[in-house]
């Protein structure tokens, strides 16, 4: 198995370098990796973006938001947490509990008694420090899963937290579980490099491993290049969410604005205004105005300003609209 060094914490970098690994080396190649985000939140591939992350939230503190190759829940990353990723071939025992091994083993030399819990998920007395998932190729595994070792917790439950009564999405959702970072239940100081070393130490015994490496200047090049067509594109990250539906509703001295979004594939394909206001224009001409665009305060923003809004309800400037569309006037 190859031990690859990976010192980048850019967030689509290293889901692209995780695909890169799955299927552009040679199949029968195995690799081990240990890696960190910059602040992220990391998506399962079958979920919802917009109801899964708090957008106000991520976009105050820029916070990453990237859909990763695997399924399960949203997570999210900083410095704080450490990831893990076999890569593996799809013959012999791929289940949970054969990667959660060596982790275990690691983290009782550091004097934790930690187990699995449930198919997926790591915990120490109770509470969950440790998420996993699989993307299962034509002959070869993804497996990763997170390390919170003294991951901002607070920032952890503020990013994730949007308000379900918003949303009736398709999509599927994450569990809420009590959480814990590593480093609460530690008998003595240590880092979260003596972490890796560690996993390092304890991988090895289950796995031989080949001497460390970092990636070459060609790979480097594969992987921005495929960060840059996929990872880093609103098209991935948000425009693979499933169908869902939105309401915003929001009293203004001038009167109840209920506006209903119905999103597909990341666009608007229907938009109801309704409301006890009083209109100039019809507001049918909104709706449609809207439909069709990105669901991206970019796009709406864009569109907003360049209709004359005071023709629907006076009072009713672009931020405002703007605001109620994305959420931010509740």
């Amino acid at each position: 198995m190859y031990h690859l060094l990976n010192p980048s914490h850019d967030p689509y970098f290293n889901l692209a370098l995780e695909e890169y690994l799955t299927t552009r080396t040679p199949e029968d190649s195995e690799w081990f990796m240990l890696w960190q985000n910059q602040p992220a939140v990391i998506v399962g591939r079958h979920q919802n973006t917009a109801e899964e992350v708090n957008q106000e939230i991520v976009r105050e503190k820029n916070i990453a938001v990237v859909r990763r190759m695997s399924g399960g829940g949203a997570v999210y990353h900083d410095l704080g947490n450490l990831n893990f990723t076999f890569i593996v071939t799809l013959s012999g025992d791929h289940s949970f509990a054969r990667f959660a091994q060596p982790v275990l083993a690691a983290l009782e030399k550091l004097g934790i008694a930690a187990e699995l819990s449930g198919r997926n998920d790591l915990t120490i007395a109770g509470r969950k420090f440790s998420g996993n998932a699989q993307f299962i190729g034509k002959r070869r595994v993804l497996h990763h899963g997170t390390l919170l070792f003294n991951t901002d917790l607070e920032i952890m439950q503020q990013v994730l937290n949007v308000n379900p009564e918003k949303m009736a999405s398709k999509g599927v959702k994450s569990v809420s579980s009590r959480v814990a970072n590593i480093a609460d239940h530690l008998g003595q100081p240590l880092t979260i490099q003596d972490l890796q070393e560690a996993l390092i130490q304890a991988v090895g015994e289950y796995w031989p491993l080949e001497p460390a490496r970092e990636l070459t200047s060609e790979e480097i090049a594969a992987v921005n290049q495929l960060a840059d067509s996929k990872y880093r594109r609103w098209e991935w990250n948000y425009g693979r969410s499933p169908q869902y539906n939105l309401q915003h509703s929001q009293r203004y001295p001038w009167g109840q604005i209920d506006i209903r979004l119905e999103i597909k594939k990341g666009r608007i394909t229907s938009c109801r205004i309704y409301g006890d206001f009083f209109t100039g224009q019809d507001i049918e001409g909104l709706e449609q105005a809207l439909h069709g665009i990105k669901y991206s305060r970019e796009e709406v923003g864009k569109l907003l300003d360049s209709l004359e809004l005071h023709r629907f309800i006076p009072e009713m400037d672009s931020q405002r609209w703007l605001g109620l569309i994305m959420g931010d006037e509740n």
